[in-house]
């Protein structure tokens, strides 16, 4: 038994999730998840961290995040319950591990919201009513008292949309995403047009200037693997989904692909499309780095007023379209949590809607506390990078044991080269999270440790009747790796040191080295395959039973 206790009673009175988002639903909340304020910002942020290399930034981000991808397509069509990407490692490893990833899962959930709001904000800096909610401090543009008390205000209106029916908030979606997706291809084809300067892939201090340490920099801190974050919606989603077995692989799959595709595009446009008054002696401090509206000013800059107007309007479009997925997305999640008893059972009432409706309101509190530490929007993508690849992290891991111990389970999309894919994308992960840099992971350590304090309570005081297991054993490779990669990260050229243990290329073959180490170390310890179906046969039966 994985538990002590049955799951409640209360279940009768409660509506529970419903079954109703069909296949573009599925596809557009992971594209309108992607297609976020990650385009409106991250083209500029790439060029200034890796000059016109960021090319090849983008490149190495989008294949990284599609072997990740890769993996979610196979476990979510396999196992369709909400909030799929915090509860693989359940199932897998048990509640140590499920309680964790979990956390890594909500936290890097419920911190998109603020920063899409965030990057609303930012680019209303154009209208001199908006002028007063940001100022500049360390180059970078901050939130005022009036800005916080607005950040909070949208935080509400994209909270309350999701009280509506999961129906109806598929649709609103889906329509806010034919726009997302059709502004930047708009404004591809229109920037290429209308000034393409080929010479600016040479200019200021060339087309590498800060070489391979630039590069990889710029895949985790500059926004590029934030932009492409967001796939896994349609996981998260999969309890609500009317034929997820048919539909998620073909849904994570898809909107990643299409996301990387429109992402290269854009910082070619932009990259060519640069006044030469905006561009330096050096790309890391040239004047294209001062714009608040990237994009829009460009456009201005370049005579294309119409379709700087039309940017500005999707600067409230597509962040608040991510916005509102990601809350969806977090109130899953945390129903998820509470099913398998690692978060107070309230997480996993819903109204008569079929919303979980605890969720949303936790989401909206904690995204409202984000604005006071993070009040920028670069100062918050690399938090959310790394919680964000930190939650993949627990896919390949679940991947491997489930091709393991259950070879013959059902799998309606089945990863190609899965045995060799599976411990490389584990390896893609803490790649990612050493990339990020230790100013940014010490902080997720401490996020870590507060997600820690709260498990515990919600167990010691018995908020859920639900105690699920610890399983130890299976999770005994856990506190390794966490503390393992933070002090790769410290001792590498990412981390505080001025001459760190482990130069630029030996960071790389040291931790793709102790990442094969624990990935095969926690396929050896994982349940067994008895343990591991009954765990499956609680949960994910039951959540299957809606299907039709």
């Amino acid at each position: 038994m994985a538990a002590s206790q049955s799951p409640p009673t209360s279940e009768s009175h409660r509506p529970g999730l419903r079954r109703e988002i069909g296949f573009v639903g599925l596809i557009w909340a992971s594209e309108g998840s992607i297609i976020g304020s990650g385009w409106l910002f991250g083209a500029q942020g790439a060029l200034a961290a890796a000059g016109p290399a960021a090319i090849i930034s983008w490149g190495i981000g989008g294949l990284a995040i599609l072997i990740l991808a890769l993996v979610h397509a196979e476990l979510g069509g396999m196992y369709p319950v909400s909030g799929g990407t915090a509860r693989f490692p359940h199932y897998a490893f048990g509640g140590a591990a499920g309680a964790s990833f979990g956390w890594f899962s909500w936290l890097q959930a419920a911190t998109v919201a603020p920063i899409e709001v965030l990057a609303m904000i930012t680019y209303a800096q154009h209208y001199s009513w908006a002028s007063g909610w940001e100022k500049i401090q360390g180059g970078e543009h901050v939130l005022t008292p009036p800005g916080i008390a607005v950040a909070a205000g949208l935080m509400a209106v994209i909270t309350a949309v999701n009280f509506l029916s999961i129906r109806l908030l598929a649709r609103t979606n889906s329509a806010a995403t034919w726009w997302k997706v059709g502004v930047p291809l708009l404004t591809i084809f229109v920037f290429a047009v209308a000034q393409f300067h080929t010479s600016n892939f040479t200019a200021a201090d060339g087309f590498d200037p800060y070489g391979a340490k630039g590069i990889l920099s710029a895949v985790s801190t500059s926004g590029i693997i934030f932009a492409l974050l967001g796939f896994e919606q349609a996981d998260q989603l999969a309890g609500e989904s009317a034929n997820p077995k048919r539909d998620i692989p073909r849904a994570v799959i898809g909107s990643i692909v299409l996301g990387i595709v429109i992402y290269i595009l854009l910082q070619v446009a932009f990259l060519a499309a640069l006044p030469a008054s905006q561009i330096g002696s050096h790309w890391a401090t040239s004047a294209f780095n001062a714009l608040s509206g990237p994009f829009a000013q460009v456009a201005t800059l370049i005579s294309l007023g119409w379709l700087a107007t039309i940017l500005y309007l999707d600067a409230v479009i597509s962040p608040a379209g991510t916005g509102l997925i990601y809350i969806t997305g977090s109130s899953r999640v945390s129903y998820g949590l509470s099913r398998n008893g690692y978060v107070p059972s309230v997480f996993e009432t819903t109204n008569r809607r079929g919303v979980p409706w605890a969720g949303l309101i936790t989401a909206f509190v904690i995204g409202c506390v984000c604005f006071l530490p993070f009040p920028s929007w670069r100062s918050l993508v690399g938090l959310i990078t790394s919680a964000s690849v930190l939650m993949y992290a627990g896919a390949p891991l679940s991947f491997g044991v489930f091709r393991n111990r259950l070879p013959d389970a059902h799998r309606p999309y089945r990863l190609p080269g899965g045995s060799w894919m599976s411990p490389l994308a584990f390896v893609v992960a803490n790649l990612l999270i050493l990339w990020s840099g230790w100013t940014t992971d010490w902080k997720l350590g401490v996020a870590i440790l507060i997600g820690y304090v709260i498990l515990v309570a919600n167990r010691l005081f018995k908020m859920n009747p639900i105690t699920p297991q610890l399983d130890l054993r299976a999770a005994q490779w856990l506190p390794v790796y966490l503390i393992g990669m933070g002090l790769i990260v410290y001792l590498s050229d990412f981390g505080p040191l001025r001459h760190p243990w482990f130069p630029l290329w030996w960071d790389i073959g040291v931790t793709a080295a102790f990442s094969l180490a624990i990935y095969y170390w926690a396929l050896a310890v994982a349940l067994p395959t008895e343990k591991i179906q009954s765990l499956i046969d609680q949960v994910v039966v039951p959540e299957e039973g809606d299907i039709h």
